[in-house]
């Protein structure tokens, strides 16, 4: 028997308008099952650290959270267990929470990814071919590695931590072979020679403008995909459409992570189509809320 209700939520910065709380209480109530899913924005807990905010949860008996930006890597260290393939990402987005207390690290932002691209554009689009990522963070980190699973020939990264794009490509080539992966010097350099170009860096959510990668680096011979779906239509997918160029938005992987995580939460299977459409309703609602 699964408990009736059930507490979980997101941690992370600049997460107020996301659309988790609508996936996963619909999820929740599909399932039949009371649950209630709480936005912990870091932006508005002044003085309050992760370790700080992850005990809490615990203390107050939460199934789990999902962590997002800037929190994916920096939880690592303080969970109990982290899963094979978590550890092999180097991230987290979802922590499972025993009923002692006992956390577990996943990574939901993988599948999430590869299943959003699968449905998008195909495997076809990046099949035996090189492929630019940017960004190199937590969600980075778990795209490259879908990169991979979608059959990527190569995966060039940059990063405006040079370090870090490096310390991806290494785990990059280790894992799934020599020559796999390497870092170039800016985004233009990355997307040269590359049949599309994917954002994993919080660059052009709302609250962090802009566009991070030159629109005269990409044209129609492109793809073009974003991990942001607040807003949905950032300035690099403005850029793209205007250009005619196929893009993915950062919908699709935002459901099809929270399929996974809530299977982790609860143990039940939630239904991809419905969870679309719940997400597709409450973008409407908070668009709809924006203009008024």
């Amino acid at each position: 028997m699964y408990a009736k209700a059930r507490l979980v939520g997101l941690i992370g910065a600049n997460i107020m308008e996301s659309l988790a709380p609508a996936l996963h209480e619909d999820a929740f109530a599909a399932a039949g099952l009371h649950g209630f899913y709480h936005l912990m924005d870091l932006d508005r807990l002044p003085g309050r650290r992760l370790k700080d905010v992850l005990d809490a949860v615990k203390a107050a008996g939460f199934a789990g959270v999902n962590v997002t930006f800037p929190c994916k890597q920096a939880i690592l260290p303080l969970l109990d267990d982290i899963s094979t393939e978590a550890q092999q990402i180097g991230a987290v987005n979802t922590v499972t929470i025993a009923q002692n207390g006992r956390t577990m690290g996943h990574n939901t932002d993988r599948i999430g990814f590869r299943r959003a691209f699968e449905e998008g554009l195909g495997r076809a689009a990046i099949a035996d071919k090189p492929v630019a990522l940017i960004g190199a963070g937590g969600a980075g980190r778990a795209v490259g590695f879908a990169l991979m699973d979608l059959g990527a020939a190569s995966v060039v990264v940059h990063d405006a931590d040079t370090a870090r794009a490096e310390a991806l490509c290494a785990d990059l080539v280790r894992h799934c072979g020599t020559g796999r992966a390497r870092s170039a010097a800016s985004a233009a350099a990355a997307v040269a020679g590359a049949v599309g170009v994917v954002n994993a860096t919080p660059v052009g959510m709302h609250g962090i403008p802009g566009n991070p990668v030159p629109p005269a680096a990409f044209d129609a011979r492109h793809f073009v995909a974003d991990v942001i779906y607040s807003p949905m239509e950032t300035e690099l997918i403005k850029a793209a459409r205007t250009k005619g160029v196929p893009v993915l938005t950062g919908g699709g992987m935002c459901v099809h992570q929270a399929v996974e995580a809530f299977r982790l939460f609860t143990g039940i299977a939630s239904d991809p189509a419905r969870m679309q459409r719940t997400f597709a309703a409450a973008l409407a609602a908070r668009d709809a809320k924006a203009i008024g």
